[in-house]
């Protein structure tokens, strides 16, 4: 029998934001960083938790947005970025 292939590496497990209950996670936090949390948390009348869902939801929204448009992409030509450089160059553009 194989060993897993590549899709075994993501999860075992289908996520899709729909979860029954919340998972508990110990993350540490730089001292400035959890006093604005906690400022941020009490001015929003929410928890911490909820601040740093959000905060973290957005992120991984914004990664998929890069992920979709690399997708897009994908079938461009690749474009050496010292090409680039040198015909603006020759071209008096830099």
């Amino acid at each position: 029998m194989a060993g897993p292939g590549p899709a075994a590496a993501k999860t075992s497990k289908r996520y899709d934001g729909a979860m029954a209950a919340p998972k508990r996670s110990t993350i540490y936090f730089d001292p400035d960083i959890h006093k604005a949390l906690r400022m941020k948390a009490a001015a929003t009348d929410r928890s911490i938790s909820d601040v740093v869902n959000d905060a973290v939801r957005q992120t991984l929204s914004e990664d998929a947005s890069d992920l979709e448009a690399f997708e897009k992409r994908r079938r461009e030509p690749s474009v050496d970025f010292a090409d680039v450089v040198l015909r603006m160059r020759r071209s008096g553009k830099l």
